[in-house]
Order: C-alpha cells, then structure tokens, then sequence
C-alpha cells in the first residue's frame, strides 16, 4: 500500500482509506466489522474515517481500535448529533466533539470536518454563506487552539457550493463524494481545482457510488426506469459494453481508475525531506480514496484490485469518452442511485429512494 503526504497537512496517509459507515449497526456484525479493520491494517491501511451520523460507527471503530498499537489516522465529523441538532449552537458542537473522543479512544481527532456543508436542507451551518461563517468555525478554532483537533475539513456532496466553501481558505482537507467516479466527474469542474490552488488535502468518497458502480445492473438500465434520463441509460450501456471488452469486474475497474488519477503506479518519488518513498500525485486530483468495506474480503479484493496498477490506456480513453456522455446530473436523478429498487424513487420529492439513501451520508 503506497503512502502520501495529504496536502498541505503533515499526515501521511495510505492511498486506499477505509471508510467507516458500514462498521456499525449498518453493517453485517461487529465480529465482521472487526476483522474488517484488522484486515486492512494488516494490509497497510492507515486511514480511517467515520461520523456521528454513521448510526454507531464512532462507538464500534473505537471499540475494535482501542488497543490496537498499529499508528492509524483517524477522522470523524460535526453533524447529527445530538437531535435534535442545532448547527449554530456551539455548545452542541463541544460537545459533540467530545463525545467523538470518548467513543474513539482518542485524545486527539487528526481530522475534523463539517459534514454536509453544502446542503442548508441537511445542516444550516452558516449564518453568512457569502462568508462562509456560522459558530462552527469559532468552535473547530478553539479545538485546534486547544489541541483536540490537529486539522479541520469540509465533507460535502455538490459542486459549486463546495468550491465557494474551500475558497474560504478555511479548511485544511475536502471530503468530496459522489461527484467523482469512474462516470461521476462533477468535481472536476470546481471542486477539486479550488482545492489543488490552495493545496489542501484531498479525500475521494463514494468512487463507487454507494452501490450504483458496485455491481452491473443490466436489466434494470435496459428496461429504463422513469427517473432514469435517456443519456444516463446510454452511458451506463457503454459503459458495461466497456466491461465486457475489457474483461474486468466494475469494482476492479472503477478502484483503478479512481487510483490511476491520483497516483502515478510506475514509480515512487520523495515529497519532501523526511518522506523518500511516498508516491506523488500525477495531476493532484485527489491525495487517497474511501472504500467502504463490510467485510475482510471486501478490503482484500479492493487492494488487490488497485495493486494491478493503472488501467490500460485504451480503457482510460474510452472511460472518458464514457464519462463525458452526462457531465452534469439529470435534474430527476438522486444522489443514490436506487438501480437496486427502481420502482420507489420518482423524482425530486420523492419519499422513498430506497434503503442506501436513507443512510446516504459520506
């Protein structure tokens, strides 16, 4: 497992990171969720990221680290707790961070970040957007100052709004999700070009989609549901005509494609004194990528996947040609793909879009 320096921090963080939604009640079990973890530590998996809004992630991840030796980064986020939440109370948001430490095991989180800054619906944090202030940043300031935090962090979903936040030179690492995948390139608009000019650290969230690049759908892309467009029916055809030509697994594909672009795999450079031996980004789109494994062989598959190294360069083109089919999403499709339940989802405001979305978080 190849290493880097995250951005403009001085945490060195493995390039696959283990993301930390399904170890919880989510997930298939804590004996699952165990060995999950020390599956991925044993494999150089350093990384690990979790959230109060991840059901009782924050409680099992630190019930299965706590005593672990192995040096692990670990970040967690303000938001959801406790409920009702209020945003802009500050004395919520102490608390929650203290709650996060308890829960972890931890006398320190590396990284802290604001979950869903981007969506007002979900979490209303800033009483001036413009200026992208609200009480939140007076509290992640006194955490910093007093040590509980060494780095803060914006983890959101969208593209413009995420790009005015990280131009609030705020923040120190993005989280962005959902909007940079094999098919998914909306971040390649704002998001990750804001974050590259002030070289801040960049984490890589849902690169498969939360299921929807998890396994093929073939028969419900063909029958078309109603919320699914014309051209994203078309994309998704080429895209598994692409599988077909190639040979490999959607999973196998997408891992190496999300790792071809923030990696060069042919060879290690030094990013600095102190560090001879960590890969340097080959065009800074992103710094390390979220897996959200529930099980060990989850983990083992997905490592070995990004160990083949780079997709081929006929592959690479054609993905591109692929992805570039819907550069931005059709106003009727959600977040989540609900390609395992087309029958529930009908378009914006609709109440049902499966069981994936009612967790959909980072």
């Amino acid at each position: 497992m190849r290493n880097r320096i995250l951005g403009k921090t001085d945490l060195v963080v493995s390039e696959l990171a283990f993301g930390s939604l399904f170890t919880s009640s989510l997930g298939p079990g804590f004996d699952e969720s165990r060995a999950a973890v020390h599956k991925a530590l044993e494999l150089g998996i350093n990384y690990f990221d979790t959230a109060p809004a991840y059901a009782n992630s924050e409680e099992v991840l630190g019930k299965i680290m706590h005593g672990i030796k192995t040096p692990t980064i670990l970040s967690t986020k303000l938001g959801g707790r406790p409920q009702p939440f209020e945003p802009r109370n500050s004395k919520q948001l102490l608390d929650s961070a203290k709650e996060s430490l308890r829960l972890l095991h931890r006398d320190v989180i590396d990284i802290l970040f604001v979950h869903e800054p981007d969506r007002p619906q979900q979490y209303d944090w800033w009483s001036d957007p413009e200026a992208a202030y609200g009480p939140v940043i007076d509290v992640l300031e006194q955490l910093k100052k007093q040590g509980v935090i060494r780095y803060t962090g914006l983890g959101g979903t969208t593209m413009a709004e995420m790009a005015h936040l990280i131009r609030s030179d705020r923040f120190d690492v993005v989280l962005t999700a959902f909007n940079y995948s094999a098919l998914f390139r909306e971040a390649t608009h704002e998001v990750l070009p804001a974050a590259k000019e002030r070289n801040m650290g960049i984490v890589l969230g849902s690169v498969l989609q939360q299921g929807g690049l998890g396994r093929r759908y073939d028969v419900v892309v063909r029958a078309k549901p109603a919320w699914l467009s014309k051209a994203r029916q078309q994309q998704f055809l080429a895209f598994y005509e692409l599988l077909d030509e190639s040979g490999l697994s959607i999973v196998e594909l997408c891992l190496r494609f999300a790792i071809s672009e923030i990696t060069q795999l042919a060879g290690r450079a030094s990013d600095g004194p102190g560090h001879p031996s960590l890969a340097r980004p080959a065009n800074n789109l992103g710094h390390c990528v979220l897996i959200g494994p529930k099980t060990a062989k989850q983990v083992e598959d997905s490592i070995n996947a990004v160990e083949k190294g780079p997709l081929p360069s006929d592959v690479t083109k054609r993905l591109d040609e692929i992805a570039a089919m819907v550069p931005y999403r059709p106003f009727e499709e959600p977040m989540i793909l609900p390609l395992n339940r087309p029958r529930d989802y009908w378009g914006p405001g609709s109440s049902n879009v499966g069981a994936g979305a009612k967790v959909g978080k980072l």
